[in-house]
């Protein structure tokens, strides 16, 4: 049963754009309400720290522009509700709960590979966008990643699921609302230890690679400012932004 698109939220569908992210901030200034812009086709997509982002026909490509008030600091915590958002529209998807889990800060791993990112993003009249990118039918090539980033895999190749950009769109948004009310009503601690039941590599080890340097440590938690939270033969070390490779 396809759950019913959230109440207030609104929904354009781009045949093509340039990247769904810069029409959410384009459009900014003028919504109602939250507003979800799915491009069916993206010719300039991008991803964290402005690498390119590979989008192939039938992979999804959205933005939820919107006004979340309260502190400026807890935006960045939206990522932790994307990625519970879109763990649960996958499963709806699929039927499946096996072989899922989220990678710090932003990322949904299937089976190991990279199936999902997100990037969260200022937008103007104090709105946030928050862009979700899904390898729903194609992944990239490895050569096509960072070196030493997670192999891309897609939901098709993986599970056999084959499903439209649209349709999943109606399963992420009302997701969304579910997780963004929970935020809401429960504040982070909540969706914290959901996030952390889920969490990809937990008490292993990894290498978390910030702008300046390289740590290597074991991946203890994430605390109350949404930081990786590292040990490390140093002693223990918060990470707020940054990479992690397994």
């Amino acid at each position: 049963m396809i759950p019913r698109w959230p109440e207030g939220v609104g929904q354009v569908i781009l045949p093509t754009v340039d990247s769904t992210s810069l029409e959410a901030a384009r459009q900014a200034p003028h919504i109602a309400g939250p507003t979800w812009f799915l491009g069916l086709e993206q010719t300039a997509a991008k991803g964290r720290r402005g690498r390119a982002w590979s989008n192939p026909a039938g992979n999804f490509a959205a933005s939820l522009v919107y006004r979340p008030g309260g502190a400026i600091a807890h935006r960045a915590l939206r990522s932790f509700v994307a990625s519970l958002a879109l763990q649960d529209a996958l499963i709806a998807a699929t039927g499946r709960t096996e072989g899922l889990r989220l990678k710090w800060p932003n990322d949904v791993l299937l089976n190991g590979g990279k199936l999902a990112g997100i990037l969260l993003e200022s937008g103007p009249s104090e709105t946030l966008i928050i862009g979700i990118g899904v390898n729903l039918r194609a992944a990239p090539t490895q050569a096509e990643v960072e070196t030493g980033a997670v192999a891309p895999v897609s939901l098709l190749s993986e599970t056999g699921t084959d499903i439209t950009p649209e349709a999943f769109l109606d399963l992420l948004a009302p997701a969304f609302a579910a997780v963004e009310a929970q935020f809401l009503t429960y504040g982070f601690d909540a969706v914290r230890t959901r996030w952390l039941a889920n969490a990809a590599k937990l008490g292993e080890p990894i290498h978390a690679r910030t702008v300046t340097e390289t740590h290597h440590g074991t991946f203890e938690t994430v605390d109350a400012e949404g930081q990786l939270v590292l040990r490390t033969a140093a002693g223990q070390r918060m990470i707020s932004a940054g990479d992690v490779f397994f």
